[in-house]
């Protein structure tokens, strides 16, 4: 929904930035992941009914959910969800939390690349794969492995909106145009 990544969008950059000046990468992931934690706990139904209770407030809200996490977060992280409660926009939490990861990424030049297979692959294939899709990008990559038996043999990666295509099934289109034209 574009209106709640509207919402969410201040929320993310001022986390980011108060966060990211003063702390090391290290410490940006940990943020990173209590976002991510509080993301999952925003997304549950009871807490949701909960959130729309009058005669429950924002602070006890925070205090309950800050208690479900798995590992306490930052200073900023609860000064974050306080102020993200007492606006009553705990639906902006997972738009937050994605926001905040491409904020994360950008500024750490580093971006997901999805590799599509036609298998499985292994670690030591992914290990292997990674350096060389590292080189051929410019930047840092963290892999999504999906298996697509479309693609018959070979891989293909999706960086942003640049895609190598070195699958079987790429050939195979390339060779019918080439015969067809």
């Amino acid at each position: 929904m574009a209106e709640l990544a509207t919402i969410a969008r201040p929320y993310a950059e001022a986390i980011f930035q108060a966060t990211h000046g003063r702390t090391g990468e290290a410490s940006l992931e940990a943020i990173s992941q209590s976002l991510d934690a509080l993301a999952a706990i925003a997304r549950d139904p009871q807490v949701r009914s909960l959130a729309g209770d009058p005669q429950l407030s924002p602070d006890r809200l925070a205090a309950l959910m800050v208690s479900a996490m798995p590992q306490q977060p930052s200073t900023a992280v609860r000064n974050m969800l306080q102020v993200v409660l007492e606006n009553r926009r705990l639906a902006a939490l997972p738009d937050i939390a994605e926001q905040f990861h491409q904020l994360k990424d950008a500024a750490q030049h580093c971006v997901e690349a999805v590799i599509s297979s036609a298998f499985e692959l292994d670690q030591a294939q992914l290990d292997a794969l990674l350096p060389a899709l590292e080189r051929k990008f410019g930047r840092k990559l963290y892999p999504r492995v999906e298996v697509d038996p479309s693609l018959i043999g070979g891989v293909r990666v999706t960086v942003g909106d640049e895609v190598l295509d070195t699958s079987v099934r790429a050939r195979l289109d390339s060779m019918r145009i080439a015969l067809t034209a």
